[in-house]
């Protein structure tokens, strides 16, 4: 048995019922076995119709009571016939060719913009169909054929008819067409996605989407037709070039930009395959051209216009590159090749030590930032260090030889520390190296010698002034700053004092800021000197602003340089204490030996010679109160101390006298030399008056002390004396009263501005003595090295004493060798030729 179709089979049981030699049963066994075959050959279109004959050459007439089951005699023969008819397969030729008909006439309306007749379903169907039968190929080239008749005959011609001769305006046809089109190739991939997946996909073939994108692209890059040899622009060469022109007039801000037009462009240009092949390479060139006329156009500004042009034109390039949709890659190579052109062809401009110091000197954070910004674009801005450290050391230099504003020395220094570190923090983001540059230069322009060979003093000027600069702080607190460095706090983002915490926290800071000076100084002997002269000042005079405050600086600096260096200082603060418990003793003694309670209460503070500073010692009258006062207390201590020697130091000392004037009484907080002055006119009438030779002759004192005490009563603020002439320079034609007319705000009134001022004789006496004890500790510091050494050459010896003693000062290698030579002179050491050998 031998079926046309496995789908027309019966099952075995039932093919055996149908056996029987009955001619009715053979005729519903046919039907039987016909109806399922032909229904469905009919509804899928696949098998012909079958007409199935079941005989039996042994069958013979049977009544109908005889079993029709006879398992000895079955069928013999099965025959079937194919009646399949000519016109069948004409009509299923003719179904073909109207779904290739319908197809056809869908494109058409899909080119025209209309909706096709048929219904996509069933559009759908006939393509499945046809794939089926096997002419999925034919189906594939009329679907190429009529897309690329469409373009070259309908497309093209209508973007030349609607394109100007302007190339943004081709550029704009083009994407209309494109725009189009893509909306088209959607309805036609829906219509043939069946092809789409399973011919084009087992074949390899390109998609329908990237066979229409190939065909687009052939079509704007086919030869023009004034020029079949091919030389003429295509129409695809002149869109690309609008794209290049959209470019160049949003660079020059031109009002034919059309932002969404490039937009759009660069995604076709993307699309289409065409961004790496036609359009990067060529805007790549044109923006480096760009970049070149723009640097060389803004080239001959100044620094600060190069640098905000650049970076204004950076900033705009990344944009564009985010705005436009370009690739990554078009990015990277579009911001290296202006880096290139704007940053390292023009480094040297960049880098001009003249134009970065005069940004520097404006303090110009905006413009330094953009500059390193730019730099740091190109790996180079390490090499801003070298004229980073020259503007330093030139502007640092420049500070410490102004003669004329020595006064102003370190307040300067510290405004230019102040511009440099919110340069380093806001302009260079923290850069390191920049901060260990800015701390080299200070280093190398306050030990310049050089440098320091414009002041006579031979020592460091720099240590002197810091020296003051701290005494100010720690006399007046914050009120003696300038608002410059007041307002430092604020820029440094610290919280303005607001509260006597907030106020001990900020003198903290600008003790610390004084001490970064501080550490840069080599020779620290002369800020020694100095602090321990203003020191002494302070605490003799209760001058201190605050105690906790002196304790603390000397806590930085016992930090900084050691015990060592702070030992002496110390020791004064010790003293201070010991002579408050001499004072307490004296009281109880002149308790004990019933003494009458003087007229003047004296305080003594004795002092240690070696602690202390040294003082001149002025000879002055005292009034008899107090010279017996003074008496006393010498013989008080002397029998306490044996062997021990009290020098007074009157020009130390300070008064509180009670002055009665017709306005009301008055308490005066003068010198020793103001008050026995003011006491002499205890004993002049009303009326009258003092010579200036009386006054002299009466003290004791002369010379510029007496010019001073007396400027200081009757030529300062406080007038408690009249001079005549008036005027403000004392000289000895002139007489002296009583201010009758004295009057002031407060009871207490201090008088002592002028007398304390610093004379340049004292700190060329204090230069002298640090120059001599400089002298001393490299004779010492020779001495120790050739005791351990016994025999070395010459510069081997000098530079072991400079290695020793650079902690206190910086020596001269001049003054080294005059300085081995005094030894030789007293027989320490000897000379052989050019070796020095130790004398035992």
């Amino acid at each position: 048995m031998q079926p046309a179709s496995s789908e027309g089979i019966a099952p075995t049981r039932r093919r055996h019922r149908l056996s029987s030699s009955s001619p009715a049963a053979a005729s519903k066994r046919a039907k039987f076995g016909d109806a399922p075959a032909m229904t469905s050959a009919r509804a899928k279109g696949k098998l012909p119709e079958t007409i199935i004959d079941l005989a039996s050459p042994a069958a013979a007439p049977q009544t109908r009571s005889s079993s029709a089951f006879q398992p000895q005699s079955g069928a013999k023969k099965l025959v079937i016939k194919n009646l399949r008819s000519s016109s069948r397969e004409a009509d299923i030729e003719e179904y073909y060719a109207q779904i290739t008909r319908e197809l056809d006439a869908a494109l058409g309306a899909i080119f025209v913009g209309s909706r096709p007749s048929v219904p996509l379903e069933k559009l759908y169907r006939g393509v499945e169909d046809i794939c089926r039968k096997g002419n999925a190929e034919s189906m594939y080239c009329m679907l190429t054929s009529r897309i690329e008749a469409h373009l070259h005959n309908v497309v093209l011609p209508r973007i030349k008819r609607s394109a100007g001769p302007v190339n943004v305006d081709i550029l704009r046809s083009l994407l209309a067409e494109w725009k189009v089109l893509s909306a088209q190739a959607m309805f036609i991939r829906s219509i043939f996605s069946f092809l789409d997946r399973t011919y084009l996909l087992r074949q390899l073939l390109p998609s329908i989407n990237d066979m229409i994108i190939a065909h687009f692209r052939k079509m704007m890059f086919l030869p023009p037709d004034a020029a079949p040899s091919g030389r003429g622009e295509t129409i695809g060469a002149k869109a690309v070039s609008g794209v290049y022109d959209l470019f160049e007039y949003d660079r020059c801000a031109d009002d034919r930009m059309d932002a969404d037009l490039l937009k759009e462009s660069i995604r076709m240009l993307y699309v289409l395959g065409i961004y790496v092949k036609y359009f990067e390479p060529q805007f790549l060139r044109q923006s480096n051209a760009y970049f070149e006329n723009f640097a060389a156009s803004r080239s001959a500004s100044s620094l600060k216009e190069y640098i905000a042009a650049c970076k204004t034109l950076l900033q705009n390039e990344d944009y564009r590159c985010i705005a436009y949709n370009l690739e990554n890659t078009t990015e990277k190579q579009l911001m290296d090749a202006a880096h290139v052109v704007l940053i390292d062809r023009y480094s040297e401009k960049l880098l001009h030590g003249q134009n970065l110091a005069h940004l520097l000197s404006e303090k110009d954070v905006k413009s330094m930032k953009g500059l390193y910004e730019l730099l740091r674009l190109s790996g180079i801005q390490k090499k801003m260090k070298a004229p980073w450290g020259d503007y330093i050391r030139t502007t640092g230099a420049s500070i410490i030889s102004d003669t004329e504003r020595v006064d102003e020395m370190v307040p300067r220094l510290l405004e230019l520390r102040r511009s440099l570190d919110l340069m380093i923090r806001h302009a260079f983001d923290d850069d390191d190296d920049f901060l260990w540059g800015m701390r080299e230069a200070f280093g190398k322009f306050m030990n310049d010698r050089l440098t320091a060979a414009c002041w006579e003093s031979g020592t460091s000027k720099i240590g002197e002034m810091t020296a003051g600069h701290i005494d100010l702080l720690l006399r007046g607190g914050l009120k003696a700053l300038s608002k410059d460095l007041v307002s430092d706090a604020a820029e440094n983002e610290l919280p303005v004092p607001a509260s006597s915490a907030d106020e001990d926290a900020e003198l903290d800071r600008q003790l610390d800021q004084a001490l970064e000076l501080f550490r840069f100084i080599e020779g620290k002997d002369t800020f020694e000197a100095f602090y321990k002269k203003d020191l002494a000042r302070r605490l003799l005079m209760g001058r201190s602003a605050s105690q906790d405050a002196e304790r603390m600086m000397l806590t930085k600096l016992r930090g900084e340089c050691g015990s060592n260096f702070t030992h002496n200082l110390e020791q004064m603060f010790k003293d201070q204490e010991l002579a408050k418990d001499e004072m307490d003793a004296y009281r109880q003694w002149c308790k004990a030996n019933e003494q009458e309670k003087p007229a003047v209460q004296l305080s003594v503070m004795i002092l240690s010679a070696a602690a202390w500073p040294t003082y001149p010692d002025t000879r002055m009258g005292l009034p008899d109160e107090v010279a017996a006062q003074v008496d006393q207390f010498d013989r008080h201590y002397r029998t306490k101390h044996t062997g021990r020697i009290l020098t007074w130091k009157h020009s130390l000392a300070h008064c509180s006298l009670v002055a009665t004037f017709p306005k009301g009484s008055k308490e005066l907080l003068v010198s020793a030399f103001q008050a026995v002055v003011l006491v002499l006119f205890n004993a002049v009438p009303d009326g009258g008056f003092l010579s200036y030779a009386q006054i002299a002759t009466a003290t004791g004192l002369n010379g510029s002390e007496l010019d001073r005490t007396l400027q200081s009563l009757a030529c300062g603020k406080v007038r408690v004396l009249a001079k005549h002439p008036k005027g403000r320079d004392v000289r000895v034609t002139d007489t002296f009263t009583f201010n009758e007319g004295f009057t002031d705000a407060k009871y207490r009134v201090k008088i002592n501005q002028i007398q304390l001022k610093e004379s340049r004789a004292d700190n060329k006496a204090v230069n002298e003595r640090v120059a001599q004890d400089r002298r001393f500790e490299t004779q010492a510091a020779i001495v120790r090295i050739m005791k351990s050494r016994k025999s070395m050459g010459h510069a081997e010896l000098v530079a072991e004493v400079i290695n020793l003693t650079k902690k206190r000062g910086s020596v001269e290698p001049a003054a080294i060798k005059k300085e081995i030579e005094s030894l030789m002179e007293k027989d320490y050491i000897e000379r052989e030729g050019n070796v020095y050998t130790y004398l035992t």
